[in-house]
């Protein structure tokens, strides 16, 4: 089970309906227009039609797992004085003493140039569940870190 934000959920169903309304009678038209040029077996076109035809399956299937699979979260429901999904978490590394600001999402809304981090990546595992104040032991491929919660806050 995961847990999205409304405004994920929303949009990966935005998405999948535009998937299956929109580009896949789009695709099936260019595949029967490019099958009916012919011997498929020297048809560039044909093959091409298939394998977009693929892909575009493919990536309904897992939009639709994902839809299946998923829960919106309910965020009245969240802890407001830890660290939990969709807090938005100020931390120092003590090693460098750099300040860093992120935002724990689900691994489906991970963008880090947009400043989230997965729950599940380690640094936000390390601090999933810390308070202000606290310090938290992460295990990075770059080696091992102190983390210290400076400020949580919910947007």
């Amino acid at each position: 089970m995961e847990y999205l934000s409304k405004q994920r959920y929303d949009e990966i169903a935005a998405e999948l309906h535009h998937l299956i309304e929109v580009v896949y009678p789009k695709v099936k038209d260019d595949l029967a227009e490019a099958s009916a040029q012919g011997d498929r077996s020297d048809n560039a076109g044909y093959r091409e039609a298939r394998r977009i035809q693929g892909k575009t399956i493919s990536r309904i299937r897992f939009l639709q797992k994902i839809l299946e699979h998923s829960r919106v979260i309910d965020q009245d429901r969240l802890p407001k004085d830890r660290v939990s999904l969709l807090s938005r978490v100020e931390f120092t590394n003590l090693s460098t003493n750099t300040r860093m600001k992120f935002e724990i999402v689900s691994p489906h809304e991970m963008d880090l140039e947009a400043g989230k981090i997965s729950l599940k990546s380690p640094i936000g595992a390390a601090l999933m569940g810390k308070r202000v104040g606290e310090t938290a032991e992460v295990t990075a491929p770059s080696g091992t870190m102190r983390l210290r919660v400076e400020s949580i806050t919910f947007d």
